[in-house]
């Protein structure tokens, strides 16, 4: 039990999308409802791991920082909350995409992963 409540119910997912794996998303999109304002792709952590971080674009760095604002998601679960990111979900690591406000498109951004 995460104690958070979700915008969405379990019953209004649907399989938008499969075989991606995980991610991980922010509570602003998954509690609060925000889209997808800002994600990107690093090489996978893990077996699994899609490599995909989801975030609204307007958290600041503390909420950022902080671990309990963010949880581990199948990847369709994100593309139920904000479906506009499934054209890029096949982007091969490393990519970013932000979302044009004005527009409601993503496009790309610099993106480079921290060397290990």
């Amino acid at each position: 039990m995460t104690g958070k409540s979700f915008r969405l119910d379990a019953t209004q997912i649907k399989q938008l999308v499969t075989g991606h794996g995980y991610c991980y998303a922010s509570d602003r999109i998954t509690v609060d409802g925000k889209l997808v304002g800002y994600m990107y792709r690093e090489r996978p952590d893990k077996a699994g791991d899609s490599g995909w971080r989801f975030f609204s674009g307007d958290e600041a760095q503390d909420y950022a920082d902080n671990a309990t604002n963010f949880a581990m998601y199948d990847v369709n679960t994100i593309a139920n909350y904000d479906p506009k990111i499934i054209p890029y979900l096949d982007t091969p690591p490393p990519s970013a995409f932000a979302r044009d406000t004005v527009a409601g498109t993503f496009e790309a951004e610099n993106f480079e992963e921290p060397d290990e």
